[in-house]
């Protein structure tokens, strides 16, 4: 099962294994509040794509065809494969505040794959 949820929202039990999948760590954010058991900050977008897209709903589209592009290339999309096949419970955590319009969303319709 995947979830995913802002870093700001309160750890509960039900999040299972937390990892945050942003390049930079929260801002007002501390460790201990986070609860993030890995960062895998190798997942998230380029600087360029993150810059390029800046949280533009616009954007989206376009946004998710370019990371899937920079993901197919990416070594830590298979970590989170592993990570997502050896614990019951993944939430994916982002700061972002569209709740819609993330990277987080792309990474958790990856993981919900049935070709997994």
């Amino acid at each position: 099962m995947f979830a995913i949820k802002r870093v700001y929202a309160p750890c509960e039990a039900s999040d299972g294994f937390r990892v945050l999948v942003d390049r930079l760590w929260p801002r007002g954010v501390s460790k201990e509040r986070a609860k993030v058991d890995v960062w895998l900050k190798d997942i998230a977008p380029s600087s360029e794509l993150r810059k390029w897209f800046g949280h533009d709903e616009k954007r989206f589209a376009e946004f998710r065809r370019r990371y899937l592009r920079e993901l197919a290339a990416n070594e830590a999309l298979a970590e989170l494969k592993r990570l997502a096949k050896t614990h019951k419970k993944l939430t994916l955590l982002y700061a972002a505040k569209d709740e819609e319009h993330n990277e987080a969303v792309i990474l958790r319709d990856i993981l919900g794959r049935k070709s997994q």
